[in-house]
């Protein structure tokens, strides 16, 4: 049996809510054998504040979430990444630097509930939504039969992946 432990970097431009809810759906969802991670090339000086409160609605842990620089992950002591999804369209128009380890990459793109204005019910629906999003492509993401599928192959249906309910 492979003990290996899949590394994976979500992106965003501010990292303060789809990438951290990536990142804290993967770390629960992913059972030992996947470790999520996120950054983000602008990132803001704290985490949103709804996705907090969202995640631990769903009672996923929020513990040591933090806005992160991408930079943090590309350099020689950086945790080897095996993927990177950008889950924002501005992140993924962005020169990213290059991975160590030259992992698989692709485009998730999510709505960005952060900018959804209007009272305290539409906000946390734009969570909702997102959480949604995320959650069901990780799950999708964690049933593929990575051991079974060649590089060419797992790169198709990453991008599938990205393109469910886009």
């Amino acid at each position: 049996m492979d003990n290996h432990v899949f590394n994976v970097l979500f992106l965003c431009t501010g990292n303060s809510a789809r990438s951290i809810m990536a990142e804290a759906i993967l770390n629960q969802s992913g059972k030992g054998r996947f470790v999520g991670y996120s950054a983000g090339s602008q990132p803001a000086a704290a985490v949103n504040p709804y996705a907090i409160a969202y995640l631990e609605r769903n009672h996923i842990s929020t513990k040591n979430l933090r806005s992160k620089d991408w930079a943090e992950f590309a350099g020689p002591d950086a945790p080897k990444m095996d993927f990177v999804f950008t889950v924002c369209d501005q992140a993924a128009g962005e020169v990213c630097p290059v991975w160590p380890g030259q992992p698989m990459t692709a485009h998730w793109g999510v709505d960005d509930p952060v900018t959804v204005e209007g009272d305290e019910e539409k906000k946390m629906r734009a969570f909702a939504d997102a959480y949604m999003v995320l959650n069901r492509r990780i799950a999708i993401f964690l049933n593929l039969p990575l051991e079974k599928l060649d590089q060419l192959s797992l790169q198709k249906e990453l991008v599938k992946i990205g393109k469910i309910n886009a």
